[in-house]
């Protein structure tokens, strides 16, 4: 798998809470010279970045993030937001608390909720993985399933851990044909990059590709 193949794969990320504009426009140059497929950042920054990289790029940016645990009104909010202001994809972290209470409805409720409200944009589905049983992941990957949502991605990476092979494999198990995975937390070499493809995700969220791919 060469360095070209595997940044088409990545969201390049930064998520950090003290990133300043010129650590995302940095982000961004980078994205767009080695066309990673998309950048994954903060709410705050997305009407800037469209403003300034145009059609250069996409936009992925988080909802609910990273504990998952506002309303699934006020998630609803930031997602009409983030389109607004130009974003592509949005990641969505589920309450991660009804999961825990064994209140799938309610999980089911808040994904379609905001898979109606992105249209013809990307969903992913943040279930964090660290604080789930197997149990709970098999019913969440049904519920995605169900609902149609674009990916379901193991992490934040603000957890207590992040992507394991072991949930990669669990997930193409049960996510079914339709969904895509994404795979984040804690991954940084070339070789875990080439592993959870190779294993069947479609996306890696990492700030490390760029910086840890000896580019060709």
């Amino acid at each position: 798998m060469t360095q070209k193949e595997i940044l088409s794969h990545v969201d390049h990320t930064l998520l950090k809470p003290y990133a300043t504009w010129d650590d995302i426009q940095n982000l961004c140059r980078e994205a767009v010279k080695h066309k990673t497929a998309a950048v994954c950042i903060a709410p705050n920054y997305i009407k800037r970045v469209r403003a300034k990289f145009k059609k250069k790029l996409k936009i992925c940016t988080v909802v609910g993030f990273p504990l998952g645990f506002s309303s699934k009104e006020a998630k609803l909010v930031e997602v009409i937001q983030a389109l607004e202001d130009g974003a592509d994809e949005i990641d969505m972290v589920i309450n991660i608390s009804d999961v825990k209470n064994g209140d799938f409805d309610k999980v089911s409720q808040e994904i379609s909720l905001l898979k109606n409200a992105v249209d013809d944009k990307i969903l992913k589905v943040i279930i964090e993985t660290c604080y789930l049983n197997e149990d709970e992941k098999i019913k969440l990957c049904e519920i995605i399933k169900k609902l149609g949502a674009h990916y379901i991605k193991t992490s934040t990476g603000f957890g207590t851990a992040g992507a394991v092979m072991e949930d990669i494999l669990l997930f193409k198990k049960h996510i079914g044909k339709d969904v895509k995975i994404k795979a984040a937390g804690g991954i940084k070499t070339r070789e875990d990059m080439e592993a959870f493809l190779k294993a069947g995700c479609d996306r890696i969220g990492t700030s490390w590709a760029v910086k840890n791919l000896k580019m060709e």
